[in-house]
């Protein structure tokens, strides 16, 4: 007699600090082959360093990082930000020199090469522009659609904002499968980057800027 074993409905939930665990693994497990040339930390303390800058740092206001569930486990996960002012002020700054102690035991020198490495990623998003700065699913579960229910999530959220008409990213021109998934999903390529930094940092010279516009918003096709 066959079973089927009915699974629970993803839901997509804004991130919480009891999720800041599974969220770090699942950095590592995108960001690896990009830090392999920088850092010589382990997968464990790589984790660990994406978690603490979780807990010890303030999340950018005009930011946003979701979490694709089920059964109350975190299978993939999404972060945008778009452009916003604030300013944290002087105790803000005060509390982020106190919090870098909590990460002296990854090593001066492992420290400078990640925040060198996480700077070089930084996208600064014009008026306008909803930048997703990663989307990530759990290995097990690629190809079951959630990479694109985190997508249609940040469709959703560009759609219900004013002042946003425009969703992008970047892929790397070594992921030519990746190009394809998006382009599938209304995305197409505004521009080409050739960067001799990324090159030396990280070993992709070679970078794709993938923008959707709001008039052309419909999702169809395979996902990741």
């Amino acid at each position: 007699m066959n079973t089927t074993v009915m699974k629970s409905p993803i839901t997509i939930e804004p991130m919480q600090a009891k999720y800041y665990p599974q969220v770090s693994r699942l950095l590592v497990y995108v960001f690896r082959g990009k830090f392999q040339h920088l850092t010589t930390m382990s997968d464990d303390d790589l984790a660990l360093f994406f978690e603490k800058l979780f807990e010890h740092f303030p999340t950018d206001p005009a930011s946003r990082r979701m979490v694709a569930l089920q059964d109350g486990e975190v299978i993939g996960t999404i972060s945008v930000k778009w452009r916003g002012e604030y300013n944290n002020g002087r105790k803000g700054r005060k509390q982020k020199l106190s919090s870098w102690k909590n990460f002296n035991r990854f090593g001066k020198w492992n420290l400078i090469k990640m925040l060198i490495g996480l700077h070089v990623f930084k996208h600064k998003p014009e008026m306008g522009e909803c930048y997703i700065e990663d989307v990530v699913v759990h290995p097990d579960h690629q190809g079951k659609g959630v990479g694109k229910l985190l997508l249609q999530w940040a469709l959703h959220f560009v759609q219900t904002e004013p002042m946003l008409d425009m969703l992008s990213l970047y892929v790397s021109g070594k992921n030519p499968r990746a190009k394809q998934l998006y382009e599938r999903l209304s995305f197409y390529t505004h521009s080409q980057s050739n960067s001799m930094v990324w090159h030396l940092l990280f070993n992709e010279m070679k970078w794709d800027y993938m923008v959707m516009k709001m008039n052309n918003n419909e999702f169809d096709g395979s996902d990741q």
